[in-house]
Order: structure tokens, then C-alpha cells, then sequence
């Protein structure tokens, strides 16, 4: 995303929020079964945490979830959104018959004023790729910290990252080792370029050589900004004979409130979600032997100059049969 300001005097900041007005978007993510029927599930089996309630939307969109809130017995709920997307929010709601029980406040979270002091549970869908990758768990913290009544409850709570490896060697080969030789000139120069961008892709289960590593567990109702800054140890371990061309992540969310907890994985190994899993390519494949283990420490922090952007290092080192790799690799999803 451009982080200068074009001739309309539009930010990046500006361009984020105004892309989250075209429906196609909106479609993508309703018509992502796993995402849309887990929040529908997490809110209408659970009507008696709903009841008589005040609820929150953080992030609202097209207004699903304050629908499902609203249909859940919900007193009175309050989304908010940046995005024009809401003049055609505020229609739906109408069109559904809720407008009584749906307030939509257009504007930033930050500066926003609500017709109430407190609400009694958070709603929102935040999560972005790699989780964080312009994600709106900030504002959620910002909404948590300001309006959440003491015992008072956020759907999801839970979110936990993974790492495994990849055997990718067709792949790599179409994505980086192209810069090798493009009609016969040398294009190495932007090969350095590509290998530090993460590709948001889908995975196919089959191609995971290794066991996962939950590298960071994240508690919404106590997570505090700075705690998305991190460096943390992982260890995967090969579970067959093969090669590792990139490392890959992905998350799993949880709604633990609820009488029956609902969770859903965005891994190579569930269902198809619109968040797919982001693949970092290595400079080196590396054969592996069963058993044998890479051990590495990976570090996220938001891009001093544009935060929507993350700076991912991952560090790792490995001793096996068919000898020893030790790299420092970073990245850069932008």
C-alpha cells in the first residue's frame, strides 16, 4: 500500500479504509463460510450471554454481526466503522427490520463518542493476514480499554499463531528463481526484493514436512498494544525425508465464552478462509531427515514508517544429516 499522499491528498491511511467501502471485499468475507458461520455460531447458541445485553461491533462493515447480536436478543448495539461502507449498512439494517435495536456510528473508534458509558460485549472481526498484517486488534484495545464493563465479555478472545515448513520447490522456483533469467536478462537484482515479501497463499496440507509450533498466544480481553510487539523462540521437528523451501504461518481464533466454545483454523489443514496462510521463502532449501529439528526465534513488530505494515526476522538454525544452516532472514509484509 503507497504510504505517500497522491495528487487527491488521500493517505494510505485514507486508501484502507475507502477500499473497505467496495462490496467485493465485503463479498469475499461473507461468502468465507469458516469466518462468517464460527461468528454466527459463537453468538446464536450462546442468546443467553446476548440477552438484554449491551453490544459493541467493532469494525462493523456491512453489519452482520450486529444482525446476529440484535437477533440474539441483544438490548441495543452499536457498530462502528471508518468506512462509507456503513451508508449501505444502515440500508440492511433498516431492510431487516433492526434499525431499532442497531445504532451505526460512522467514524474512528479513537475519537467516537457513545450514547452509553459501558457495553457488556465486544463483537468484531479484526483479524488480518499472518493475523496482524493490518489488522484492527489495536482499535479493538482501544474499544476494549474504554467502554468494556468490568466482566464483560469479547468475541473472539483467543487467537494462536503457528509455524511449520514447506516443501515448495515448484513454487519457489516460479516466484523467485524467475528473477534469474527474464528473456535472457539478469533480473537477480529484484530476486533479494521478492524473497523478503511474504505470499499470502493456500497451502496444500500435503506439502507441510514438519510438526506446527505455536509461537504466540493472544488473550484479547488482557493483551495490551505493545505485547504485538515480539520475538519468541519456535522448534518444528520433520516428520518425513524431504525438503524445506519457506516456513509458513497461519492462526486459529477461539470464542471461549460460550457454553460450547466455537473455534476455527486458518491452516493448510481446515477449510478454506479468505486469511489462506502466509508462506517466507528461504534463501537455501534445506534437506530434512525424520525427526530432525530446525530451531529458530521470530520477531513482529509494525514498520516504524508505516505501522499498518509488519517487519517479520526470522533467525533459524539447523544441524542434520546433510549438514548445517544458520540464516537471518527478514521480511517485510507491505
Amino acid at each position: 500500500m503507497a504510504n505517500n499522499q497522491g495528487e487527491s491528498g488521500l493517505t494510505s491511511k485514507d486508501y484502507y479504509f475507502d477500499s473497505y467501502a467496495h462490496f467485493g471485499i465485503h463479498e469475499e468475507m461473507l461468502k468465507d463460510e469458516v469466518r462468517t458461520l464460527s461468528y454466527r455460531a459463537s453468538i446464536y447458541n450462546n442468546k443467553h450471554l446476548f440477552q438484554d445485553k449491551i453490544v459493541l461491533d467493532v469494525g462493523c462493515g456491512t453489519g452482520i454481526l450486529s444482525m446476529f447480536a440484535a437477533k440474539s436478543g441483544a438490548k441495543h448495539v452499536y457498530g462502528i466503522d471508518m468506512s462509507n461502507i456503513i451508508i449501505q449498512a444502515r440500508k440492511i439494517v433498516d431492510d431487516n427490520g433492526l434499525t431499532d435495536k442497531i445504532t451505526l456510528i460512522q467514524g474512528k473508534m479513537e475519537d467516537v463518542k457513545l450514547p452509553v458509558d459501558k457495553v457488556d460485549i465486544i463483537i468484531s472481526e479484526w483479524m488480518g493476514y499472518f493475523l496482524l498484517y493490518e489488522s484492527m486488534l489495536d482499535t479493538v484495545l482501544v474499544a476494549r480499554d474504554k467502554y468494556l464493563a468490568p466482566g464483560g465479555m469479547i468475541f473472539p478472545d483467543k487467537a494462536t499463531m503457528y509455524i511449520a515448513a514447506i516443501e515448495d520447490g515448484d513454487y519457489k522456483e516460479e516466484k523467485i528463481d524467475y528473477w534469474d533469467n527474464v528473456y535472457g536478462f539478469d533480473y537477480s537484482s529484484i530476486k533479494s526484493l521478492a524473497i523478503k515479501e511474504p505470499l499470502v497463499d493456500t497451502v496444500d496440507a500435503r506439502a507441510v514436512v514438519t510438526t506446527p509450533c505455536a509461537f504466540r498466544e493472544i488473550d484479547i480481553l488482557t493483551v495490551q498494544k505493545s505485547d504485538l510487539t515480539f520475538t519468541v523462540p519456535f522448534k518444528i521437528t520433520a516428520a518425513r525425508d524431504d525438503y524445506v523451501h519457506a516456513f509458513i504461518s497461519w492462526f486459529d481464533i477461539g470464542f471461549t465464552h460460550c457454553h460450547k466454545p466455537v473455534h476455527f483454523s486458518t491452516g493448510p489443514h481446515a477449510k478454506y478462509t479468505h486469511w489462506k496462510q502466509t508462506v517466507f521463502y528461504t534463501p537455501e532449501a534445506i534437506t530434512v531427515k525424520n525427526g530432525e529439528t530446525i530451531e529458530g526465534v521470530l520477531s513482529c513488530s509494525p514498520n516504524g514508517i508505516n505501522p499498518r505494515d509488519l517487519d517479520i526476522v526470522i533467525d533459524y538454525s539447523f544441524n542434520g544429516n546433510h549438514g548445517s544452516i544458520k540464516e537471518h532472514c527478514e521480511f517485510k509484509m507491505s
